[in-house]
């Protein structure tokens, strides 16, 4: 039916009024005699008790839920004095309606990657056929480039070591997390970023014990998502830099680093030659 406005008044001594009042009249039924109603105020007096007004106003049933829960809180609460301002009336809201509900911190577990007894030995092609080479600069530095190899130069191809690595945080259907090293050596390929640049690849030179490599290590770069797809299409993603993968551009002798899939001069996809897994 329809209502403009509703007054219901809680009394100390009977508080069996405030529910025959907010709920219909009808025993069977457990709605509202009002939906419309929208809105309430709210009135102490000693002598007539804790007085609900409710008018019609456009909001919606929850807020005419809680004061209906808050006054139930409130049936058995007399003011000390018969005369109490604003600061009483909220302790004694903060006392009988507002629930004090305990917290409990929950510790946020990093990720750490263990690394498994295989290890993936092979040489890196791109989609070009282009091989991954080592190259050493002047100043002892080292990196790779993706050259075309012509027949009788494939001495030059970097053989690479796949560690492969688990996470008790990674869902099955995950990419496999590996550490790709340069075979009977101490570099690695790590994706890493100076200071207002982007990240790149490098190869680092690693002499620690890459057992375990947790979120926050200073060798977090050297993992990435290696996720393969088709026949044996693989891109590699930095691990801590989502979202940058290894990648090469056309032309040849160009050094091998990091872009984004946005890049569309650059290209993430590889193949695997002469692959041999090896468990330890």
């Amino acid at each position: 039916m329809a209502c403009d406005r509703y007054d219901i008044t809680l009394a100390y001594d009977d508080s069996s009024e405030t529910d025959s009042a907010v709920y219909s009249d009808s025993a069977e039924s457990d709605e509202m005699d009002c939906p419309d109603v929208s809105a309430m105020s709210c009135q102490c007096n000693m002598r007539e008790g804790i007085k609900l007004e409710m008018w019609k106003h456009s909001t919606s049933m929850k807020h005419v839920v809680n004061i209906i829960i808050a006054l139930k809180r409130m049936k058995h609460v007399k003011p000390k004095s018969s005369e109490f301002g604003e600061e009483e009336m909220l302790n004694i809201i903060m006392d009988n309606v507002i629930q004090e509900r305990r917290m409990n911190g929950v510790e946020v577990t990093k990720p750490s990657y263990t690394k498994t007894n295989t290890i993936i030995q092979c040489n890196v092609c791109d989609q070009f056929k282009k091989t991954l080479v080592q190259k050493s600069d002047s100043d002892s530095s080292s990196h790779l480039l993706a050259v075309t190899l012509r027949d009788g130069n494939h001495q030059y191809k970097a053989q690479f070591s796949l560690s492969t690595y688990v996470s008790p945080s990674a869902s099955p259907n995950a990419s496999q997390p590996v550490c790709l090293a340069i075979s009977k050596s101490n570099f690695y390929l790590a994706c890493t970023k100076s200071d207002g640049s982007s990240p790149h690849l490098v190869l680092k030179e690693i002499t620690d014990n890459l057992s375990t490599i947790k979120d926050g290590d200073l060798n977090k770069d050297l993992l990435f998502f290696r996720k393969e797809t088709g026949v044996a299409n693989n891109t590699f993603e930095s691990v801590k830099y989502p979202g940058w993968f290894i990648s090469t551009v056309y032309e040849d002798f160009e050094r091998v680093d990091m872009c984004q899939l946005s890049s569309g001069d650059r290209y993430t996809s590889f193949t695997l030659e002469q692959k041999q897994v090896i468990r330890n």
